[in-house]
């Protein structure tokens, strides 16, 4: 149910309204100065709009919204984007990400903060959080349906940080993109994204399985059992 956010401009057109011309660059988005005030607006702007997401969510049809949600979060910041998902602990999940750029993480952190706290119908990200099971998760990548169970890594700890290799047994039918697509996608949905901006340093693609491999699983574990750092020790959102 994903509903990552794209350029309203790509979203089509009204009827008897042109088309703006391809070679017209997109107007830049104005980026607030006031990171908290900006916050307060958009979580001010989701309760107005919740009825409405609640509603095409219920009916299966989240893209009623996604104009409206595109504007509240270009809004907060126009190089974010968002997602609609299935929660883990609740029904519904709204995630807001920066791709861990740290520009953006400000705008997120201030989001987390002026937000309410998750109950039993939505649950609120600031980061792409990790999915329960990665081994149960197929992607379409390169044209070609592929399952994550399929995914063997070998790591190389590093005091808090790894480096590591990524195999699949599709690499080999992949062109360069898709191959680089399929090494770190596997990551993102094990460790979620936060999480492997921060403790992953070398990461690199394996057409041939090296020795010593293990699975998504194995290796989240793995990385669960690296020292604490210091910025970690109030604890992490997402």
């Amino acid at each position: 149910m994903g509903l990552f956010r794209r350029r309203r401009a790509e979203s089509g057109t009204t009827a008897g309204v042109l088309p703006p011309d391809p070679r017209t660059p997109w107007p830049e988005q104005p980026v607030p100065s006031d990171v908290t005030t900006a916050a307060a607006a958009f979580w001010t702007g989701w309760y107005e709009l919740l009825p409405e997401v609640s509603a095409a969510l219920g009916d299966r049809e989240p893209h009623r919204v996604e104009h409206d949600l595109c504007q509240l979060v270009e809004a907060l910041h126009p190089r974010l984007h968002f997602a609609l998902e299935r929660g883990r602990q609740a029904i519904y999940a709204l995630v807001l990400s920066g791709q861990e750029d740290p520009e953006l993480r400000p705008y997120t952190d201030a989001w987390k903060a002026a937000g309410p706290q998750d109950d039993a119908i939505w649950e609120y990200h600031d980061s792409v959080p990790p999915v329960p099971d990665p081994t149960e998760v197929t992607v379409n990548v390169g044209g070609q349906r592929v399952s994550l169970a399929d995914v063997r890594i070998v790591a190389q700890v590093d005091e808090d940080v790894v480096d590591l290799a990524v195999h699949h047994p599709a690499f080999t039918d992949l062109d360069e993109a898709a191959r680089t697509a399929l090494t770190f996608l596997p990551l993102d949905a094990a460790l979620g994204e936060r999480v492997a901006a921060e403790r992953l340093r070398r990461v690199e693609t394996a057409e041939s399985e090296p020795e010593g491999t293990v699975g998504l699983v194995e290796f989240r574990d793995l990385v669960r059992t690296l020292p604490e750092r210091p910025d970690e020790s109030a604890g992490t959102s997402g």
